[in-house]
This record gives C-alpha cells, structure tokens and sequence, in this order.
C-alpha cells in the first residue's frame, strides 16, 4: 500500500489528498505547437497568472488536489505546474507517459520497445523528469476512436510494466467511449490489478453495459469531461452517472472536466454554435452544477463524498 504520493511539489499522503479533481489540465500544446510562428506568442508569465487564478477559484469552492495527466509528448511543463501549486497551495500530481498515436508524438516511441519505453515512465516516477527532480505521480495512456494502435498497445503494456515496477496507478484517455474494454484486457494480460488503474473519459458513451462491464471488473471510471456538451452533453453523462450510483457502483467513479486553462500555440478554434457548448468547460463546474445536479436527484453527501474524498484516497492506495 502506497505511504506516499509524488506531486509537483515533493510528497503527499493519501489521507492528505482530500476533495480532489482527477484529470484536468493547465497547459496542452499538441505536438508541433512550437514550429506555427504565425502563432500567438505564448506569454509564460500571462499564462501562469491565469492558472493560479483559475485554481484558486476552485480551491476556494474545497478543492485540495489536482490531477494534471498530461502526457509527455504534449506540452507537459512540470515546472509551471510546481509555480502553480506554491502559488495556490493545491497539491497538483503531473504525469509520466504518452498519448494516443493521432494526436502524440510518436516518430521517436514508435521506434523503442515495449521495455524501452517502460523504463522512462520508470525514470520519470523514481528519479524525476529531466532535470527538474519532480517525480510523476501517475501513468497516462491513451486510444483512439473504435481501436488500439500497435503504438498504443505498446504504451499501454508500457504502463502496466511501470506499474508493476513502481506502484504508481495508471490513468487512460478514451475515445467518444470506446475502446475502455479493451485496455482492459491489456492491463489484464500484463498482469495488472485492475483496481490500480481508471479509464477515463467512460462518460463519453451513455451505454450502461459498457461502463458495467469494466467495472465489474474491478477498475474505476472516470466521469471526467463534464462540462464538454459538445462531444456528449452533461444531461446524458449524469442520467448514466446517476444511473451507476443507483445500482451500487460509487466506490468506483471519480468526477472531473478534463479542462484545458492554457494552450500552447493554437488550441481549440470552435465555431460559434459549438462554442456555445462549452460555457460551463471549467474546473468550477463539478462544484457550482453537478454536485448541486446529483443532490436534487437524490444522492447523498455520502456518496458524493465517497467519488470525490474516498475514492482518488483508495485509488492512490492500492
């Protein structure tokens, strides 16, 4: 059982953790980010004003931690992170790993084994990232859409051996709700206890089969992209949110927005009906809507308690 947990700003223990946010973001740049001169120029000191802004927001609303899974190879700067958390005083645990094949950067990886690639999530976790001697305190992959890449499968066995070796838990992207099963089954045969391990982004589909199936399993799901109407609105992820809760299942669901608070380069340029859907994207919008949202259905304080108290607690755990 894990003592302690690495954040970006030394160790903490579970019981430490508190209400906790599981998978948002402060800075994403996607691969390439940095070669668009026409760009706007990122403004690193604009930037970190604006994050320690948005995190104290939500601290005020009893935010204690924060979980920032953003890969490697796509704008991860864990030195901003640790400013952001002196500044705010939230624990913020950053991440080892890589993500999917689309979206990543992947010519180097796509190149090195499975232990290869294992043995830098490995450095990262126990010696730290780069020079800065902050050490990852979670393991992110990622799928796409409707498949696993043989570059995925190998950054997800990839994880599953650091796992083993380090105990730290692991942490997944999916795809519109897709593809969680099979991860799985990945996890599964590299010899992964599956209670180590979230899939995130499981409210992406409204198929309770689906989100049964892996949780009688034994892993949690992450109900972490409320707040993106766009892609699945809020009125479908809390019906199967709820749903879940009902039939017994909330010692296995942990709730965030999977926000972005700054971009590098170019982020995400919507049109105006699309954008429309997206007003309530913010790290406040658990605590302002949701939370208010599954009380009027008729959850407890206890079981909301339990996914945002208990659960990031146990799963650090394990």
């Amino acid at each position: 059982m894990a003592t302690s947990i690495n954040t970006v700003t030394g160790t903490t223990s579970p019981e430490q953790l508190g209400t906790t946010l599981m998978h948002e973001h402060l800075l994403i740049g996607w691969a390439g980010w940095e070669l668009d001169c026409a760009a706007p120029r990122f403004d690193r000191k604009v930037a970190l004003k604006n994050c320690i802004e948005r995190l104290k927001e939500v601290r005020d609303l009893g935010l204690k931690s924060f979980v920032d899974p953003c890969p490697m190879d796509i704008g991860r700067d864990v030195t901003f992170m640790a400013e952001v958390a002196d500044a705010t005083g939230v624990n913020i645990i950053c991440a080892t790993g890589l993500y999917k094949e689309d979206l990543g950067n992947t010519a180097y990886f796509r190149q090195r084994s499975v232990d290869d690639i294992a043995d830098v999530y490995v450095s990262e976790i126990q010696k730290g990232i780069g020079t800065t001697g902050i050490r990852a305190g979670i393991i992110k992959c990622a799928t796409g859409k409707g498949q696993v890449t043989k570059y995925e499968d190998t950054c997800l066995r990839a994880a599953s051996r650091a796992h083993k070796k380090t105990g730290v838990p692991i942490t997944t992207h999916t795809e519109d709700g897709t593809m969680g099963r099979e991860q799985l089954d990945i996890f599964a045969s590299e010899g992964v206890d599956l209670s180590h391990v979230i899939i995130g982004h499981s409210c992406g589909a409204s198929d309770l089969r689906y989100h049964t199936d892996m949780l009688d399993r034994g892993c949690t799901l992450g109900f972490d992209r409320f707040g993106l109407d766009f892609l699945h609105p809020d009125q479908l992820r809390l019906a199967a949110l709820i749903g879940l809760i009902g039939v017994g299942y909330e010692s296995q669901l942990v709730l965030s927005h999977d926000t972005v608070a700054c971009w590098l380069g170019r982020g995400m340029d919507l049109p105006p009906e699309l954008a429309k859907k997206i007003e309530n994207w913010t790290p406040t919008h658990v605590f302002k809507n949701i939370v208010p949202a599954l009380k009027r259905a008729g959850i407890t304080d206890a079981k909301i308690h339990t996914m945002m108290v208990e659960n990031p607690r146990r799963y650090f755990q394990a």
